[in-house]
């Protein structure tokens, strides 16, 4: 099963697609991870759009089952990165939907519990953790990169999904 994970941002949205050998929800393979990045200077639409545009060439080529998207969390001190946020998240469902792909939405904290055991796992942990279990430097991974990584990782690896 390809499942496809996505770290949503409109600076920096992470990537990362992994294949799990069927029954055998320990063994993975790394099809392809990065980053879209939309120039800083854009306007909002072109952002946008960039994210959609790439995730949408992503899913032609690696035909994922699955997509898993990090839950939107906002603090009550930044209600404006929320809304942002969300037109991300907004695309990247539209596209979901567009191409009948499955989606399924979890927390940083249920994904890092699940993965390390520990709910508040640091970004760094996560990973370390994440290039172990996919055999690759640690070195080689942004960390938006690692946390879509994480996603699909966690949701392979979640007991009742």
């Amino acid at each position: 099963m390809k499942i496809l994970g996505v770290d949503p941002s409109l600076a920096s949205t992470g990537y990362g697609v992994i294949d799990v050998a069927e029954n055998q929800c320990d063994s993975f393979v790394l099809l392809e991870t990065g980053i879209i990045k939309p120039r800083q200077k854009d306007s909002l639409q072109h952002k946008v759009n960039k994210v959609y545009t790439n995730l949408d060439n992503i899913i032609t080529e690696f035909n994922p089952e699955i997509m898993v998207l990090e839950k939107l969390y906002s603090h009550h001190k930044f209600p404006t990165t929320a809304s942002i946020l969300g037109h991300v998240r907004g695309v990247i469902c539209l596209l979901c939907s567009q191409r009948n792909l499955e989606l399924k939405e979890y927390s940083v904290k249920r994904i890092r519990k699940t993965l390390l055991g520990n709910g508040s796992a640091t970004k760094q942990q996560t990973r370390e953790s994440v290039a172990h279990m996919l055999k690759i430097d640690a070195d080689k991974l942004t960390l938006d990169a690692s946390d879509a990584l994480a996603l699909a990782l966690g949701f392979a690896l979640m007991p009742a999904r």
